[in-house]
């Protein structure tokens, strides 16, 4: 009898704790989508992560980390989803950790994500990306390969987005290839193909006039060269 008794209680017991889960999933899903009409992302987030611990998903765990990554908190994203690249990594997921490995300067790491992205599905925003990682990594032969692959496939209504001025700014994606070209072509041989680097970069600044870094960049370099002749001339 007292076996009998036991068994009823846990089975009971079983019974309002799955009652009470479903009922708290509910409430989240509930609370979600409240925070999205809001447009409260710390409101999403947390209700995302209450619904991640009652109810994984892989999915929805991508997607915390897509928004943690929107919002610039990369170390978070990470920590949700992990670094390393795995084969059932979905599209986002691999999205997520190549923009902020890239952004937390782990060009290395975040450059074998956007490989994969890149095999997956090609194009030339991605290209550029490759590029400018392999340009930081001294992979000058790569990162050239990766440019002229942007410029052949590149449209005239692709944008970049900077960021080194107060107020960010989009420019030509083309224009950007052709400036990112003209540093590759400068550091790989800083005195003879200067000329080369600063026609690229006029080559640039023909397409988009107001491209500030093709416009830096240009009068870097022609303060280098002219500061090169000069001392030419002593």
């Amino acid at each position: 009898m007292k076996k009998l008794i036991l068994l009823v209680v846990v089975a009971t017991s079983f019974g309002i704790t799955a009652q009470t889960k479903t009922e708290l999933v509910k409430h989240f899903e509930a609370y979600y989508q409240q925070m999205k009409r809001q447009g409260d992302v710390q409101g999403v987030i947390n209700a995302m992560t209450h619904l991640e611990v009652l109810a994984p998903s892989l999915a929805r765990k991508d997607t915390l980390a897509y928004i943690y990554a929107s919002e610039g908190r990369n170390l978070e994203a990470l920590n949700t989803i992990g670094i390393e690249l795995g084969p059932n990594d979905s599209d986002i997921n691999v999205e997520v950790k190549a923009i902020a490995l890239k952004a937390l300067n782990q060009s290395e790491k975040a450059l074998v994500h956007y490989e994969e992205l890149f095999k997956r599905k090609p194009n030339p925003y991605l290209a550029y990306e490759m590029a400018d990682l392999k340009t930081q990594l001294k992979d000058y032969a790569g990162a050239k390969q990766n440019v002229e692959y942007g410029l052949t496939n590149v449209k005239a209504d692709m944008k970049r987005a900077f960021y080194e001025t107060q107020t960010p700014y989009q420019t030509s994606l083309k224009a950007a290839l052709l400036c990112l070209k003209g540093l590759i072509v400068f550091n790989e041989n800083q005195t003879a193909n200067i000329d080369q680097a600063i026609k690229l970069m006029n080559d640039a600044l023909a397409i988009d006039p107001n491209f500030n870094l093709a416009k830096i960049s240009r009068e870097a370099l022609e303060g280098r060269r002219n500061q090169a002749n000069q001392g030419a001339k002593n």
